[in-house]
């Protein structure tokens, strides 16, 4: 397993902010992690506030200048924001265009009319995982609700049997799978390349998925035997709409962008000449920015206009998908502005010195930190910005494909056992008219064999490649 050289990363690391010895930084940094979670957890404040404040306590209780603590936390909120901000835009708008446009339903039922029986737990697997791809997960959440209510009831199946799939795929994308922010905030954090982490995570989701949904699913609908809620089932988006957007249309944009960004990852492996034009066009084409908008481009093409939308329609969906991530953004921001923090103060040059001699491997420790900062915070994505803050260091000296599993184990702890202090677990209990111990009986183990098998396949591809 790749291990860090002090050496190596002496010479590259900025000076600390403060002169604090191992002791006071390890305080600093529990101090700054208590704060977040007592303020998420207690006072419920919004996680961008508990953020700022954390960061602020981390450069106090570690003898930083107040001023430089300041600018630490609003230099990592800045380049966070201008490395991601403007991905996690693009993923809203073309997810929306997919939700508005009946694209999504298209999909569904697609997928839908050619499965039956045995196969449906897998249809469904397979339906949340493609509209997962460009979805957050409460959106997905949203989208997917009133399918997986319609076939349990019209099919006489056990909800659970249907639902876990569901919950599966769209977790997993969630949490593995860039552009979705955790992902792509990692990334950026210990400089990881974009393709190949999204190639091994294609690689470690599939086995993953179907452990945690159609296989799992069998023993959730035992333990837990409940029927459809007798509520309103949501309307869908292409109810209200006179025609809506082909199967195959709709599948090629949605893929669009992670073609792009395969493409370019294979072609750096195979040419790996930075002169070369080949290589150089799809360093363009592949590179996340161009690959997702190039996708928005298309969705108003095959998306917006055979649903009907005029220009002032699709300008409406476009300026509706932007407000909800606003929120996202300042977290995604303000976990990079921690990052920052305990980056110049010097903490990660610490984790290097103390963990330097363990028998731990790198990718086992990431996974755990990320693992402890999602059980305090509930946030997935806090703990994944939070984490990989933390580990960056760790990254150094590890290969391209080190990395990218560092990204992946990271990405695989965030999702450890969602509980109570999680919002989905909440969403999910309350859709599918669960109790609290049922939530906890199937989300929640559901969440921790994701959890766990990612987590396991990325220490095993580490001793693959």
């Amino acid at each position: 397993m790749t291990r860090l050289s002090v050496e190596m990363l002496a010479a590259d690391t900025v000076q600390p902010i403060t002169s604090a010895g191992h002791a006071q930084l390890g305080i600093a940094v529990l101090a700054g992690i208590a704060v977040i979670v007592f303020l998420i957890t207690k006072f419920k404040l919004h996680a961008f506030l508990a953020l700022t404040i954390g960061s602020l306590v981390l450069g106090a209780a570690a003898g930083a200048p107040l001023d430089k603590a300041i600018v630490s936390f609003t230099t990592g909120l800045g380049s966070t924001v201008a490395g991601v901000g403007v991905l996690i835009a693009l993923g809203a708008i073309l997810g929306k265009l997919l939700a508005d446009s009946g694209g999504a339903d298209q999909i569904v039922d697609t997928i839908l009319a050619k499965a039956g029986g045995r196969a449906m737990p897998w249809a469904m697997v397979l339906i949340a995982s493609v509209i997962g791809l460009p979805l957050f997960f409460e959106v997905g959440i949203v989208l997917l609700i009133p399918v997986v209510l319609m076939v349990a009831r019209r099919g006489n199946y056990s909800l659970m049997r249907i639902g876990i799939p569901a919950l599966a795929g769209l977790s997993v994308m969630h949490g593995l799978i860039p552009p979705h922010p955790g992902p792509l905030v990692a990334i950026d954090a210990v400089k990881a390349n974009l393709g190949v982490t999204l190639a091994l995570g294609i690689v470690v989701a599939i086995p993953t998925v179907i452990i945690a949904g159609p296989l799992f699913s069998k023993v959730a609908a035992r333990w837990v035997d409940v029927q459809v809620p007798d509520r309103m089932i949501p309307e869908r988006a292409s109810e209200s709409l006179e025609r809506r957007p082909g199967f195959g249309a709709t599948l090629a944009t949605v893929l669009l962008p992670v073609v792009l960004m395969l493409a370019k990852a294979l072609v750096d492996i195979v040419v790996d000449d930075p002169a070369n034009m080949t290589q150089r066009v799809f360093d363009v084409v592949g590179s996340p920015l161009v690959a997702l908008l190039a996708a928005v481009i298309l969705a108003f093409f095959t998306l917006g206009r055979p649903a009907g939308f005029t220009k002032g329609r699709l300008q409406q969906t476009v300026e509706k998908s932007l407000m909800p991530i606003a929120g996202i953004l300042l977290i995604v921001g303000a976990g990079g502005g921690f990052k920052q923090t305990l980056i110049d103060c010097g903490v990660g040059q610490m984790i290097l010195e103390i963990s330097k001699d363990w028998s731990i491997p790198a990718l086992l420790l990431a996974w755990l930190i990320a693992v402890a900062i999602r059980l305090a915070t509930g946030s997935a994505t806090v703990a994944t910005v939070s984490a990989a803050g933390l580990v960056a260091p760790l990254a150094a000296d590890m290969s391209t494909t080190h990395t990218a599993l560092l990204v992946l184990a990271i990405g695989a702890g965030s999702l450890f056992f969602s509980h109570v202090n999680d919002a989905g677990f909440w969403l999910v209990k309350e859709y599918f008219g669960l109790s609290v111990g049922q939530t906890v009986k199937t989300w929640s183990v559901m969440e921790t064999i994701i959890s766990v098998v990612a987590g396991g396949l990325v220490l095993l591809l580490s001793l693959i490649i």
